[in-house]
């Protein structure tokens, strides 16, 4: 639908009409064929490479304001679209087609000693509003997931890429409409206007579940203002465990990757617990190479902080906030503990609950560790950067889930449905 004015004074009327059209795709929505949808992705992957040119002129617009805005260089970063980048896009839309369809999955049969069949299948939600902030690709990647699992979609982008969200939105209903598919069923909120998200996170009888991607204070806005139900994680303050029985090469090989790859996402390792035993063989080791890979700089207790000076390694001294901070930085706390159950009592007090690992060759500390650590992933020597839609086999994701209820860790196909019952009956009756 088109707006009249981003300040119109029946804003309010214009967003609850956009939900109610959204509502009455996602029951349409919900009993599509497969091959419909993927129709319409195929389509849709087609358009992103066909009209590039029109995409990356909508984020040069874009790019130009958030550089005279003063966004930082990682900002500008996310913000930014590339012919390559946009291949990338088409290709993630192309591999969720060969994913399969979620919708209608049977989850248990059962028959009752009176004869009724009860079947448990899997149904999309609903209606899906996902606020976000500067990454244009949340856009497509919203948008398929939403799709393919029978799900309508009302995105909320941020004001720094307005101009490539619109682009990307057009080619959405472009798909959408040559597929054959009702064109409300992804629709974007064609303005910046603080007031519009407020309205649409009061509309809980036409939206079933808003995700917020983005920092903290959007999150916990979004939190604080729904009356929908929210999936959400504010942070990322993420730990790796160095154990007494760790092989230490691997364990420094784990802690640079998970530090330095990508320091600004949520799967990034903010803090470093390293056993009292291990602690002088392994942290001069470990820091030098977390310094040489990214000029890492390492904020340490004061076991560790000795360490390193005994070291000769540059540190600084750690704070209390440091060690439940996500810094999103190539910045890492470091601590020495004395034991595994130290270990994780830390991490259940100070981490977010996102994804945590423990390096070790003791598969019973392991085994203890996974059970007891109260986190969305909990990873055994590997890096906490795999907790991830498209490495953990999703293909894809729409956000990372802390929360308990409904979905947890990754978001994927399936987390984007909720079931419902089946029952068959001969006639009975209850008594």
């Amino acid at each position: 639908m088109k707006f009249t004015s981003p300040m119109s004074a029946d804003l309010d009327h214009q967003i609850t009409t956009l939900a109610q059209r959204a509502r009455a795709a996602s029951l349409v929505l919900a009993t599509v064929p497969t091959a419909l949808k993927d129709a319409a992705l195929q389509h849709l992957a087609e358009l992103l490479t066909a009209q590039a040119e029109a995409i990356l002129a909508a984020n040069g617009r874009d790019l130009a304001a958030a550089r005279e805005n003063g966004l930082t260089a990682a900002q500008i970063d996310r913000l930014t679209l590339s012919p390559e980048r946009l291949q990338l896009l088409a290709e993630s839309v192309r591999q969720v087609t060969r994913l399969p369809d979620p919708v209608g999955e049977l989850l248990e049969e059962t028959t009752r000693p009176n004869g009724l069949v009860l079947r448990r299948v899997r149904v999309p939600i609903g209606v899906i509003g996902i606020v976000y902030e500067a990454r244009p690709n949340v856009t497509i990647d919203c948008a398929m997931l939403c799709l393919k699992s029978g799900n309508a979609a009302i995105l909320r982008g941020g004001k720094e890429c307005f101009y490539t969200n619109t682009a990307l939105a057009t080619l959405i209903t472009q798909a959408l409409a040559k597929a054959g598919l009702p064109v409300d069923a992804v629709q974007l909120i064609p303005t910046t206007d603080r007031a519009a998200l407020t309205t649409l996170l009061k509309l809980d009888t036409l939206v079933h579940c808003i995700i917020p991607r983005g920092g903290e204070g959007l999150i916990r806005f979004v939190t604080q203002n729904s009356t929908i139900p929210v999936i959400k994680h504010f942070q990322g303050v993420c730990f790796v465990y160095v154990d007494r029985a760790a092989d230490l090469a691997m364990a420094e090989q784990i802690i640079v990757n998970a530090k330095t790859s990508r320091p600004g996402v949520c799967n990034a390792a903010e803090q470093l617990l390293v056993h009292r035993e291990v602690a002088a063989a392994f942290l001069p080791a470990a820091a030098r190479a977390l310094i040489a890979a990214a000029q890492v700089e390492l904020r340490c207790d004061a076991a560790a902080a000795a360490m390193l000076h005994a070291a000769r390694v540059r540190h600084v001294a750690a704070t209390n906030a440091d060690y439940k901070t996500e810094f999103l930085a190539q910045i890492l706390a470091v601590r020495v503990v004395d034991s595994l159950e130290t270990a994780i009592a830390t991490i259940n007090r100070d981490s977010s609950g996102h994804s945590e690992a423990i390096v070790t060759a003791d598969a019973e500390a392991a085994r203890k560790f996974q059970t007891a650590v109260d986190s969305a992933a909990v990873l055994w020597n590997a890096s906490t950067r795999f907790n991830d839609g498209f490495e953990f086999g999703l293909g894809a994701e729409i956000g990372i889930s802390t929360d308990r209820l409904h979905a947890r860790g990754p978001m994927g196909l399936r987390e984007l449905c909720s079931y419902k019952w089946l029952v068959t009956g001969t006639g009975q009756v209850r008594n």
